[in-house]
């Protein structure tokens, strides 16, 4: 009795795998391998995009080759593999469903489980949202100076969840980037340094405009600063009346990160230039009155 119901037993198990080998196991083979091919497919259009978009940057020349090619893989390794766990969990329960389980419970738990996450890592989530696209729309770099929420300084590293500063004292500043309510980028692709320049109101303003012209000309001519400098010096005119001086503003294009440097020479050759032709640089005065004498 026991070796018929072994033998039965066996005889039922070899012809139900048969039928679930002829049944079962041709859809999940064609699954895989409609899902290799649609990966394949995936990581060619991505690479495609991604190789199109460095190429018409790189005829631009708004970025350095180098620092290209390793932004664009990292946005490249991103969306692959984003959108590669997104589909493979897919077939992975198409797979499940074939086999005749119930998916249902499993993707209910995942989204409990993906809600308790979401609400413990929102902060972390945000914050690589955010890198991404600061990196895919290149609004900060490294080597750039910028002003993040009000605090100012080099960028030494671009990442994902965060974005470092060292500001003038050597003070390092790490900025997440989920928390980044102002970027002001001073330094992409290319700057400027902006002059207020107060004269006397005696001073004749045109002959005023006609030095600062000729010293900035001279500068650009400089062997050592005159690289750096872009373009001649725009005079936008007078800017203000002030208590004690007439403001005349102006700027200079430079390079990236040069404006400073420039600027400095430009105010220390004005300065000489101004003693030169005699014209007074006002500082704020105060006379006393001592009332009438009588």
């Amino acid at each position: 009795m026991n070796t018929w119901l072994t033998l039965e037993f066996w005889q039922e198990l070899g012809r139900g795998s048969v039928e679930w080998a002829v049944r079962v196991l041709p859809a999940i083979v064609l699954i895989l391998i409609i899902a290799l091919v649609a990966s394949f497919l995936i990581r060619k259009v991505i690479g495609r995009a991604s190789n199109l978009i460095a190429t018409n940057l790189k005829r631009g020349g708004r970025i350095a080759p180098d620092e290209l090619d390793k932004r664009v893989a990292t946005l490249t390794g991103i969306l692959n593999a984003s959108i590669g766990l997104v589909f493979w969990l897919v077939v992975f329960m198409m797979i499940l469903r074939r086999l005749g389980l119930d998916v249902a419970p499993i993707i209910a738990g995942a989204g409990i489980l993906g809600l308790a996450v979401g609400f413990g890592a929102q902060n972390l989530v945000q914050d690589f949202i955010a890198g991404f696209f600061i990196l895919m729309e290149n609004q900060v770099r490294a080597g750039d100076v910028a002003i993040i929420n009000g605090t100012g300084g080099m960028v030494e590293q671009v990442g994902l969840r965060t974005i470092v500063l060292r500001d003038v004292s050597g003070v390092v500043h790490v900025v997440q980037n989920g928390k980044i309510n102002t970027l002001s980028n001073m330094t992409k692709e290319w700057s400027a340094i902006v002059f207020d320049i107060g004269v006397a109101y005696k001073e004749d303003t045109d002959k005023v405009v006609a030095v600062m012209e000729r010293v900035a000309a001279e500068l650009r001519n400089d062997e050592t600063l005159g690289p750096d400098i872009t373009d001649d010096l725009e005079v936008f005119g007078v800017d203000a009346f002030g208590d004690s001086a007439v403001v005349i503003k102006a700027r200079l294009k430079t390079k990236p990160i040069r404006q400073w440097a420039v600027g400095r020479e430009y105010r220390r050759r004005l300065k000489y230039a101004f003693d030169r032709e005699g014209i007074e640089i006002p500082f704020p005065h105060r006379t006393l009155y001592w009332g009438k004498e009588e």
